[in-house]
This record gives structure tokens, C-alpha cells and sequence, in this order.
């Protein structure tokens, strides 16, 4: 386990940036929106508009409150999620309010249960908490499986109506694969080894990396150029390539990281999530300035706005969000890199995040098929 055993004290601090006290505000600031059932919504209404649940983000705001200390609040979300998990193991991929809006169980939103149950052992050392969780674990991986082609690559979506998607998506194909990796630790961790998994996930890793043309074009979308590095795929050379080439596309000098390519919108989840791609890939100096520049959008009361329109220079889409100041938290710890759960985005039990080798070179086309006597001659 990447843990000095050590149950953390106090929230983390990135020297003149930001202190514990501005963190645990920040994650404060998730819990005023967390409602009453434990569900965290990506924003509490505003102007009588409510923001919805899903998930993916439900579980990055529990993991924030864990790292600053806010582990009641943490656990109501975990076992909110529990309750709610369907015998298929899966999650609808939206609520509003306690009702569910769309119906249909997306993959990564599935998976990233086992990101939230691991780093919360790493954290707390609670090992009758990760037992507890360990059956939901498990549902929601296998669901997740059922989603995966032959070639590697995990369709997004299973519809309401029981019909698969007929795509993939890169981020969401690059977070699987790093909860893949952390449900076999916790599967390990806890007795109950799965080698599918590992092979499944060594399929997906190999496939982000170098089969781009198993996913859908998402290109605009800065996560797309970011995530393969940030969940592990893709790492070293290969990752300071990909980093390089996108840069001036997608970060603006002094305000942040763009949403999307074509629009003039930096958000700071997406910086913040920069961010830990940047220190998961060695590029630390840099990854500590656009820290320290995504701060414009941090509110008085510990909070951060979503984004910033800067050619209207307003604030948009106008609230501030729960997966905001998760990422802000989540991207101080591992900038300190003190905690026991802080090396999340760079190891998983010991064993370094990177490109993995095909584990059917076949599926993916990277290997032909032997072929016996493929053409016959005349004699």
C-alpha cells in the first residue's frame, strides 16, 4: 500500500498558494451543498435551479472531504451511493433532487466507486469500511466489464432500453482504467484476488495509448488531451509529448485551462486536474503555477466559480461547483504529497501508474494470427 500508514490530521497546504485553513474551507463548502440524503449534487439550486448527481463527481466530493478531514460527511456519501446502486451494479447517470432524470448507466461513473473506496483505505486505514463497500466494488466493476469490446476500448453507456453505446470515450476510457487498477488493489488488498480485472484493465491501458481510433472524437475538449496522462496510461516521453502539443491550444497564460478548445472558457477543474497530470508527469514547476494561477476563481468563502468567460469577463456557467473544489483539494494534496492517499494519480499499491502491454495484442490488431499454410502452392 503507497501509505505511511498515518491517518491524516489536518488538511493539506501548497506554501503560498494555499493553507489547511483555505482547504478545509473549500471542502466545507462541499458539505453545505451535500444534500440531506448524503447525495452531493454539482451545486446546490441557484436561482432556483438545481444542480444534479451523478456518480463520477459524487464520489471525486467524498474523496475531497476525506482528504480534509470531513469523514462523516464522506461516509454519509458513500453510503448514500451504496443504498442507491442497482443489481446490475451499476448507477443512473443523473438525479435531480432524489429523482432520477436519466436513467441510463454509464461506465466510468460505474467504475470510479473503486477510486473512492481505495483512496479512502488509504486514507483512513478503515478496513471494516472497505469490506463494507468491497460487495458494491464489485458489482460496479463487473457491470463496467460488460461494457468492454474484444479490441479493449469500454463503450460509455448502457441505455435505459438495454442497448449499448456504439463509442467510446477517451477520459472516460483513461479513468476506468486507473479504477480497474484500483479495484484489483483493493480486491488483493482484501483476499479476493481478480486476475480479469488486471488483464482487462492492461487491455484498456495499451488500447488509450495507441489505438486512438477506437474512440469517438472529442479532441475539443481538453480533457481528452490531458486524462490518458492524468489516469496513467500514458506517461514519460510519451506524456510530455502529448502534454507539449496541447498546451497552447488549451491553456491561456494567467487564467487557466480551457474547457473546450474552440470557446473562451477556462474552468478550474480542468486546471486543477492539469495540474495533477503535470505532477503525476514530473512537470512539478509548472504544475505548482497553474495552481497557483486557477486561485481568480476561488470566493471568499473557500468556494470556487466553475469557470471564467474571459472575453465577456464574467464568471461562467455562473455557480460554484462541488467537482470544482474537489479538484482544488484533491490537486493540494497532491501537490503536498504528504498523505497517505496523496500519490493516487501516480501509484496503486506500490506499483507505479503507466503503459501497459497488450494483454491479447490479437484483439487490438497489434498481432496478426498465425495462419497455417496460408497460401497453397501447385506442385
Amino acid at each position: 500500500m503507497p501509505s505511511d500508514g498515518q491517518v491524516r490530521s489536518r488538511p493539506p497546504a501548497v506554501p503560498g498558494v494555499v493553507s489547511s485553513d483555505d482547504v478545509l474551507a473549500t471542502a466545507r463548502s462541499i458539505v453545505a451543498q451535500q444534500e440531506e440524503s448524503g447525495a452531493i449534487p454539482w451545486f446546490a439550486p441557484v436561482d432556483g435551479v438545481p444542480g444534479h448527481v451523478d456518480a463520477w463527481n459524487h464520489v471525486e466530493a467524498a474523496m475531497a472531504l476525506t482528504i480534509a478531514g470531513l469523514t462523516g460527511p464522506a461516509r454519509r456519501a458513500y453510503e448514500w451511493l451504496r443504498s442507491v446502486q442497482r443489481p446490475d451494479g451499476s448507477w443512473p447517470a443523473k438525479w435531480i433532487l432524489g429523482e432520477v432524470t436519466e436513467p441510463g448507466g454509464e461506465s466510468n461513473h460505474a467504475a470510479y466507486i473503486a477510486v473512492g473506496v481505495w483512496h479512502e483505505l488509504l486514507m483512513t486505514d478503515d478496513e471494516a469500511f472497505a469490506r463494507a463497500m468491497w460487495p458494491t466494488v464489485r458489482r460496479a466493476v463487473d457491470y463496467v466489464l460488460t461494457l468492454q469490446t474484444r479490441r479493449g476500448e469500454i463503450l460509455w453507456i448502457r441505455h435505459e432500453n438495454g442497448e449499448n453505446a456504439d463509442h467510446a470515450l477517451l477520459t472516460g476510457c483513461s479513468s476506468i482504467y486507473q479504477a480497474l487498477r484500483c479495484a484489483v488493489a483493493l480486491a488483493e488488498h482484501l483476499g479476493e484476488p481478480q486476475p480479469d480485472w488486471e488483464l482487462a484493465a492492461d487491455q484498456l491501458g495499451h488500447v488509450v495509448a495507441a489505438h486512438p481510433e477506437a474512440f469517438a472524437d472529442k479532441s475539443r475538449w481538453s480533457m481528452d488531451w490531458y486524462y490518458p496522462v492524468l489516469a496513467g496510461p500514458v506517461r514519460g516521453e510519451a506524456a510530455a509529448r502529448r502534454l507539449a502539443a496541447g498546451w497552447d491550444t488549451f491553456v491561456v497564460e494567467g487564467l487557466g485551462c480551457r474547457c473546450v478548445s474552440d470557446q473562451p472558457w477556462v474552468t478550474a477543474a480542468e486546471s486543477c486536474e492539469l495540474v495533477m497530470a503535470l505532477d503525476a508527469a514530473g512537470e512539478r514547476d509548472r504544475a505548482l503555477e497553474l495552481f497557483r494561477t486557477i486561485q481568480h476563481l476561488r470566493h471568499d468563502d473557500g468556494s470556487y466559480w466553475t469557470g471564467w468567460q474571459f472575453e465577456n469577463e464574467r464568471h461562467f456557467p455562473g455557480d460554484r461547483s462541488t467537482y470544482t473544489a474537489a479538484a482544488v483539494v484533491l490537486a493540494a494534496d497532491a501537490l503536498e504529497g504528504t498523505s497517505a492517499g496523496a500519490h493516487l494519480f501516480k501509484e496503486i499499491a506500490g506499483r507505479p501508474l503507466g503503459p501497459s502491454a497488450a494483454a491479447d495484442p490479437v484483439a487490438c490488431g497489434c498481432a496478426l494470427l498465425p495462419i497455417a499454410n496460408p497460401v497453397r502452392t501447385r506442385l
